[in-house]
């Protein structure tokens, strides 16, 4: 699988073509958000290396509701979704603009579920987190997606497909979660790196599926053991990814980056498509 540097030099040849790549970023701590380090460096890097989006649609670990939802207004709010952190990381302010007949357009889309515009939502830390690093002079239009808790694996992996063509119209689409995700078992001697066995035996397994193209058994994971419940004891950190992987055509590479456990029960492992 990729290193970072190995991504970097791989970003550096990506074709400039009509259609957008999409990326699974595994986000981590929210203070990803603030920090220069190995994973906001890959998200600058990226931006760099990518055609220049119309806009940047978001398909957050954090807006999980009953229904499905679609920003709709003109200047999303910057959400502090969290507890417990520095003030600086409650005084970041992303104020990119939203877009609303993309939003209408989304909408429009989706015939598997009804797409409800939304006003009150805005960027969530899932969001902004990222972008903020890709896109500091918050120039570019972005929109957030919500994820509907009461939709099968396979009912996301089939409505992430309606939307493939917004990456014909310059739409950089992001799923943001993480692999494995489970808070309630973090370590904290492993904070700066390091996951248990069972982590890091489920990441190799994730990889090696996404690299097959084998998405099956990733829609159906709860068939995966008891590993895989233990990397994903709720769904919303995961779902994110199936969105990416829906959105690949058979023609496209893949790339592993980021590629990292850390906290012993997270993994920051995240997919370029494209």
């Amino acid at each position: 699988m990729s290193t970072l540097a190995q991504f970097r030099n791989f970003t550096q040849r990506l074709p400039q073509t009509d259609l957008m790549p999409t990326i699974f970023i595994g986000h981590g701590s929210p203070m990803n958000g603030i920090e220069h380090n190995e994973f906001s460096q890959s998200w600058v890097d990226l931006a760099k290396n990518i055609p220049v989006p119309n806009a940047v649609l978001v398909v957050s670990a954090h807006w999980y509701t009953h229904g499905t939802f679609v920003t709709a207004m003109d200047f999303p709010t910057t959400i502090h979704d969290f507890g417990g952190f520095p003030r600086a990381l409650f005084n970041v302010q992303y104020p990119a603009p939203g877009k609303p007949q993309l939003a209408t357009e989304i909408s429009g889309l989706v015939h598997s579920a009804d797409v409800a515009l939304d006003h009150d939502w805005g960027l969530d830390h899932g969001t902004w987190t990222i972008v903020r690093h890709m896109y500091p002079e918050a120039n570019i239009p972005v929109l957030q997606l919500s994820i509907d808790y009461t939709k099968s694996p396979a009912q996301h992996y089939e409505m992430a497909r309606e939307i493939y063509a917004l990456r014909k119209k310059g739409v950089l689409i992001i799923g943001s979660g993480n692999m494995v995700h489970n808070l309630r078992l973090i370590s904290w001697e492993m904070m700066h790196g390091g996951g248990y066995d069972w982590a890091n035996e489920m990441n190799y397994k994730f990889k090696n599926l996404i690299a097959n193209g084998d998405y099956q058994p990733l829609i159906n994971y709860q068939n995966l053991g008891p590993d895989a419940m233990l990397a994903i004891p709720t769904p919303e950190h995961y779902l994110p990814l199936l969105y990416t992987l829906a959105l690949r055509n058979d023609k496209e590479e893949v790339t592993i980056f980021n590629d990292k456990a850390i906290g012993g029960s997270l993994t920051m492992t995240s997919v370029l498509v494209g």
